[in-house]
């Protein structure tokens, strides 16, 4: 059996950590950021479970109602909802033993800053589509390309 390549992506976070996904079925069936950063996880070769409460399955995949029924199987909680829909995601993202919250662009808050601090948590800022490697010519049209123009990024499993 051949090794797993890691890479590193946004701060400690690397694609040999656990993530959770959590959004809502607007965010993952319309295709939309939630989507979007589960498909890439998963093209990263990351184990990703998508969290949404009023979905049940994503394209044959499990869907978890909620942050404490992954127990013990994440390291890294990647909110993808407005900060008002997710108070206590802190919280949850502690009880469910994680050690990394990585907050997307404009869902940040200093409340969650402040909360994870506490709860010792390391909190990650920025969009996770900015590691993706995007063929060109046409990358030049994204904006991800743009905004992770000097990150790490990680290439598709194959």
């Amino acid at each position: 059996m051949r090794e797993r390549k890691v890479h590193n992506l946004a701060g400690d976070t690397t694609t040999a950590h656990r993530y959770a996904v959590v959004g809502n079925a607007d965010r993952f069936l319309k295709h939309k950021h939630a989507y979007k950063a589960w498909q890439l996880l998963k093209q990263f070769g990351c184990v990703v479970h998508p969290v949404a409460q009023d979905l049940q399955r994503l394209e044959g995949f499990k869907v978890y109602s909620h942050l404490t029924a992954l127990q013990d199987k994440v390291d890294v909680v990647v909110p993808c909802l407005k900060a008002e829909w997710i108070p206590d995601i802190i919280s949850q993202a502690q009880e469910c033993g994680a050690e990394f919250v990585w907050f997307q662009e404009r869902n940040w808050t200093k409340e969650f800053q402040e909360q994870a601090d506490e709860a010792g948590l390391q909190v990650i800022r920025g969009c996770i589509l900015k590691h993706k490697i995007y063929p060109k010519p046409f990358g030049y049209l994204r904006p991800c390309y743009w905004h992770g123009l000097h990150s790490p990024k990680a290439p598709k499993r194959r």
